[in-house]
């Protein structure tokens, strides 16, 4: 195909899909995304800039191209000025579905510095948006009381880490902010968007001594996550979400990326003139059609699409409603 006949538009990506010994079914039964030939799906990539699980796109003139190639080809047409001059043709932010049909491992994220300095990698500040929750279902994000490394440690190798850590209950729609260097897990039963830099860095502190279908446990990163913690505790971890319908409701400002939510009835003009950026659309409930400058991407719960910066003026027609979170760089 001639570089000429390659243009930008509204761009959507194959799904990558990963197996995980806490992974189910739900990427499937209430996604309507097939993972076979894998047993379960704990987590899917929708768009990954990740060296080794790099997205391509799925329809259209770019259809095949990986977001770094897309962004080689197209700079800060399509990410922005500040984006490229920050990362290049590295894209800031990952987009990914979690599954946790059993509970993940109690984990920990280095920040940049740390990430950096031990894996030349960006640090790892996520967030979470809860698309369904079985009755009961929990999480943890953070400790309960400010802790110090030693008595940390005490807990830690006492077996009784929990005791210290914040447990909340959670429901569909909750939503949370993870800074890197909160310790967390996400309780089996929940299905989860989550927005997050573009790191695949985690360190295990404990995994429920849970053995794999080799009858090994898990590695465990106890050392590293020493440093890479945060100690203190703090007086609310979950995202104090407004409802509103019809509404733009801001969710997370940090300086790794924006994230409102869009609970909408109707359709909507969103108007992007003052961002320097990309804009990526989640839905996590309803089906839309996102049109820019004559190009139109359907997107359904389940499915990511990525605006280009080049196009500030996004329309959002619905027929039976969506909810979809829209995320960009600050």
């Amino acid at each position: 195909m001639m570089a000429d006949k390659k243009y930008l538009y509204p761009l959507k990506f194959d799904t990558i899909f990963k197996e995980k010994i806490w992974g189910g079914t739900k990427i499937r039964d209430v996604l309507g995304k097939d993972f076979s030939p894998l047993k379960n799906c704990g987590e899917t990539w929708e768009i990954s800039g990740v060296e080794g699980n790099l997205s391509k796109v799925s329809e259209g003139p770019l259809q095949g191209m990986t977001i770094p190639e897309i962004t080689a080809l197209f700079k800060e047409e399509f990410v922005g000025k500040k984006v490229y001059k920050k990362y290049g043709n590295s894209f800031p932010l990952l987009i990914k579905f979690i599954d946790a049909a059993k509970d993940l491992s109690i984990q920990v994220h280095p920040n940049d510095k740390l990430a950096k300095e031990r894996h030349n990698s960006l640090g790892k500040t996520e967030m979470w948006y809860v698309m369904q929750a079985d009755k009961g279902a929990k999480l943890i994000s953070g400790f309960s009381k400010n802790t110090s490394k030693e008595e940390y440690l005490d807990y830690l190798n006492s077996g009784s880490l929990l005791d210290i850590l914040n447990e909340e209950p959670v429901k569909t729609g909750d939503a949370f902010y993870l800074p890197a260097g909160r310790v967390h897990t996400i309780g089996k039963g929940l299905l989860i968007a989550e927005i997050q830099q573009a790191s695949d860095i985690t360190y295990r502190i404990y995994d429920f001594d849970r053995i794999d279908k080799q009858g090994s446990k898990r590695e465990l990163h106890r050392e590293e996550a020493i440093e890479a913690l945060d100690y203190n505790a703090y007086s609310n971890y979950k995202i104090q979400v407004k409802k509103s319908l019809n509404e733009v409701v801001p969710l997370v400002e940090s300086e790794y990326f924006q994230t409102n939510l869009l609970d909408f009835s109707t359709g909507i003009i969103r108007e992007h003139y003052n961002k320097d950026s990309f804009v990526i659309y989640v839905c996590v409930e309803g089906e839309a059609e996102i049109t820019t400058l004559g190009h139109t991407a359907k997107i359904s719960i389940g499915n990511a699409v990525l605006v280009p910066q080049k196009f500030p003026e996004v329309h959002i027609k619905t027929n039976s409603g969506f909810k979809m979170l829209e995320t960009f760089f600050p």
